[in-house]
């Protein structure tokens, strides 16, 4: 078996970083929905909104880099180009949207959809016996549903 400098199997690991960049696709266009949530919000609920599409916007930015830098140390190149995020995110585009309930619904369906993909990847990272990747995910994971329970608390 061939291992890579962390010692993992290759093939598990370049799995692994396929799937990486596969959220990472994902994570640059629910940061770019979050931007726009951000920008057009309007209504009675603008300046709870506002503050809060920035935190998370903020905090995307971060596992953004942090996925990133994930696949570089499985030795894989990560995804850096909206071409390569459009064709392979399942979250999708949210244009133009200023309401409220809309808005908050799309950070829930998004959340939604990354969750199953770092679910997946836990499944991979068990596999490959990668604690790093595991971890991560983990994290990832508990925060994102304390955020879907929250906003749907918000949405009643």
């Amino acid at each position: 078996m061939s291992t890579t400098i962390i010692g993992l199997d290759v093939k598990k690991s370049e799995q692994l970083a396929n799937k990486l960049n596969i959220l990472l696709a994902n994570f640059q266009v629910y940061y770019q929905n979050l931007r726009g949530l951000h920008w057009n919000i309007k209504g009675k609920s603008f300046f709870e909104l506002h503050v809060k599409f920035e935190e998370l916007y903020s905090d995307t930015q971060e596992k953004v880099d942090v996925i990133a830098e994930r696949v570089l140390t499985l030795q894989e190149q990560p995804l850096h180009t909206f071409e390569d995020y459009i064709r392979r995110s399942s979250v999708k585009v949210a244009k133009n949207i200023t309401n409220d309930v809309k808005a908050v619904e799309v950070v829930v369906t998004s959340l939604a959809a990354l969750i199953k993909i770092e679910r997946e990847l836990l499944d991979l990272s068990a596999a490959a016996e990668d604690e790093g990747t595991n971890a991560l995910m983990s994290d990832f994971i508990a925060e994102q549903e304390k955020t879907i329970w929250m906003m749907n608390a918000w949405l009643g």
